[in-house]
């Protein structure tokens, strides 16, 4: 899809067009490459130093639309808000997402339409890397009467420029039938969270969500005697974030109502909010320790939507590094049953003075309040299956159905040589 120019000059369009001058100016060379600069001021200044890059340019295309998805078998009907009289099989929750596309011809783009997937694409980026992640919006096939735009607002990302920064009153949202090339160099390791901004009380509880993680610098030079190849979670200089696998979680909840209220043409009060479902990378136990999936193949059946798991696997002997991101609207107490969490970071913030002491948190229980995101890491010295899970006993139930459910997931280890060496996170 190509963005077209109108031949008539419009409000509108001058009102974007200086929003463009505004980017251009911030972006500098990278959009007027080639151009004449201007004569310098008379007055000396000092050059700010310049912005560590790897060189490295990468491109990720994503679509936003809406989709069906499964809550956990078993749990009790709530007509007529759950299950969706309007789902098709083996469905039952009508949602917004996103989808990644990347390296899809426009056919095959344009058949995603209604094929929404939470939560989102976890995105994984080298601090210093130029960045280009393209917004495809693709409309909603349950809903045509809405024109609803969808943008990508980096949750907790210090060093975006307005324009991309993907909050509609301040840059720009992606209309249906457009694309828009966001671009970002990030600065900071750390985990982040991503999700659409425009009427962001709703695209988020629909579950426009997803995970930005951003590798430190330190990955490429390890620490004292480290080899090459050794990961670490954040720049701390005396390898105290290194670690073995990682394990990511998006913290979300669902209102059945909310949800089938958007597939019915009715409006919601949002001040009535009553979840049904708690959710991990958008499934609830016991769906959330079932395999990754594939989006694109219909054997993953009505999990098909669901494709991230969130089972944790590792060797005794080995460190984990859990990252816990919440785009929920409540606070969740997360706990592993008999294993230390050690707290190394908070919102993508590494707990280190500048003195070099470490203020990291050794508990049983992690904290995350909505729009915050923690990076915890667990150090298993005996095999056995712990369970991970919300303190809160309301939030790990399915619909109020009996048994366990909700923000619920296992960690399984193993005896050394187990599990093979981790290709990616949460596999």
């Amino acid at each position: 899809m190509t963005d077209q120019t109108s031949p008539g000059a419009t409000r509108r369009s001058v009102i974007l067009a200086g929003a463009g001058v505004m980017g251009s100016a911030v972006l500098g060379s990278r959009l007027f490459r080639g151009q004449a600069h201007a004569a310098p001021r008379a007055q000396a200044v000092s050059a700010a130093p310049a912005a560590y890059s790897t060189g490295v340019s990468k491109q990720v295309h994503l679509v936003g639309t809406d989709g069906w998805v499964s809550m956990p078998q078993g749990a009790p009907a709530d007509l007529p808000f759950y299950p969706d009289s309007l789902a098709p099989g083996p469905f039952d929750t009508y949602v917004f997402g996103f989808r990644d596309v990347t390296g899809m011809s426009a056919t095959q783009v344009a058949a995603q339409r209604g094929k929404a997937q939470i939560s989102a694409p976890m995105l994984v980026f080298d601090e210093g890397d130029d960045v280009t992640i393209t917004l495809s919006n693709l409309g909603l096939v349950q809903r045509p009467d809405l024109f609803d735009g969808h943008t990508l607002h980096w949750h907790g990302f210090v060093n975006a420029i307005p324009l991309f920064d993907g909050v509609p009153e301040l840059s720009l949202s992606v209309p249906i039938g457009r694309d828009l090339g966001y671009f970002y160099r990030p600065h900071d390791a750390g985990t982040y969270m991503y999700h659409c901004h425009f009427e962001d009380v709703e695209h988020v509880q629909m579950g426009m969500t997803g995970m930005v993680f951003v590798r430190p610098r330190q990955n490429t030079a390890p620490v004292g005697n480290d080899p090459l190849g050794t990961k670490y979670a954040y720049n701390d200089g005396d390898g105290s974030t290194r670690y073995d696998r990682e394990f990511a979680f998006m913290l979300t909840e669902l209102w059945s109502a909310a949800h089938y209220r958007d597939a019915h043409i009715q409006v919601s009060d949002w001040t009535d909010y009553d979840p049904s479902f708690w959710l991990l990378n958008g499934r609830g136990y016991p769906d959330t320790i079932a395999p990754n999936g594939d989006p694109l193949s219909t054997a993953a059946g009505r999990l098909q939507y669901q494709p991230i798991s969130s089972l944790v696997t590792c060797n005794v002997g080995e460190t984990v590094l859990l990252r816990l991101s919440n785009l929920g609207y409540q606070n969740h107490a997360l706990t592993l049953d008999n294993i230390d969490l050690q707290v190394i970071a908070k919102d993508a913030s590494l707990l280190k003075g500048r003195d070099g002491v470490t203020n990291y948190e050794t508990t049983n229980t992690v904290d995350v309040a909505p729009g915050e995101s923690r990076d915890v890491l667990v150090r298993p010295d005996r095999p056995g299956e712990y369970l991970l899970y919300d303190r809160d006993y309301a939030y790990l139930g399915n619909g109020g159905g009996p048994g366990w459910g909700g923000m619920m997931t296992v960690l399984r280890v193993g005896a050394p040589g187990t599990y093979p060496a981790q290709t990616r996170p949460n596999a």
